[in-house]
């Protein structure tokens, strides 16, 4: 099956490749534009989704704080995500720059926005950790029951090893080992959409052959770099921001005028 040129599995069920499963997240009904990790409620006790482009028209369910949509109407979008996520006492947002900084948070209330985050790890229940995300890379981790991480990587973000600081905080949390991760590589640009020059296939230690431009499959590189840390179970989403604009945003496909989506990952309230 294909959505607007991508190859995706033709049910939500996973399907195996050679860097680990590929999995496509599925609508959640409701008013709020929202898709789901399948089974990870059930099996892991956490809520790992993404909002969607929706289709109130206009910019749609636009939540990025630092976008061109008017901010009552950006807040109102975060008082709708936080209403369709009951149970959750506190959201946690950073404003991302692409770095590798991961904060723990542990016990919160309300909403908390930090500069400077592009991670966030916790062991606490009804803690929903969030990341703006418009073809970059949300990586989802679980430790099931004990703890979670929610990652933002760009090729900025993954050239600097967010995914292993990332692990490596969230192992700290736990007392875990990498065997016992689990991780999904959630909606973004695919390799095909994602044309890079030089710098980006060096800053992520790749081979330049040929003259370029070349194509980066993010998803792929971090499935990589997850299988050389060990990590015990890994997925990778079949959506792309970019070929499924009608759903999703893209930062690259809009030329830089689209607006975010927000991964989203906590641990079910008791």
């Amino acid at each position: 099956m294909s959505v607007s040129g991508c190859s995706v599995p033709t049910s939500s069920e996973w399907m195996t490749s050679e860097r680990g499963t590929i999995v496509q997240e599925t609508p959640v009904g409701g008013p709020v534009s929202r898709f789901e990790v399948p089974h990870w409620r059930e099996q892991f006790g956490v809520v790992a989704g993404i909002t969607g482009r929706g289709e109130e028209g206009g910019r749609g369910f636009d939540l990025g704080l630092w976008s061109h949509a008017p901010i009552g109407e950006v807040m109102g979008h975060w008082q709708a995500l936080r209403r369709s996520l009951p149970g959750f006492c506190a959201v946690m947002l950073g404003h991302q720059v692409h770095g590798s900084e991961v904060a723990r948070v542990d016990s919160a209330e309300g909403w908390t926005h930090r500069d400077g985050i592009d991670g966030w790890v916790s062991t606490g229940r009804g803690i929903l950790l969030t990341v703006t995300i418009a073809d970059c890379i949300p990586i989802y981790l679980t430790i099931p029951g004990k703890a979670i991480a929610l990652l933002h990587a760009g090729w900025r973000g993954t050239a600097a090893g967010i995914l292993e600081v990332g692990l490596d905080r969230l192992l700290a949390a736990a007392n875990a080992m990498p065997g016992d991760v689990v991780m999904h590589c959630g909606v973004g640009i695919c390799g095909s959409c994602y044309e890079v020059g030089s710098e980006v296939m060096t800053g992520c230690g790749l081979p330049t052959a040929g003259p370029g431009p070349w194509h980066l499959d993010l998803r792929r590189h971090l499935a990589a770099q997850a299988e050389r840390l060990g990590i015990g179970q890994v997925s990778m989403s079949s959506w792309c921001s970019a070929h499924d604009r009608t759903l999703f945003y893209s930062h690259r496909a809009s030329q830089g005028s689209d607006g975010r989506m927000v991964a989203y990952l906590g641990m079910a309230p008791l």
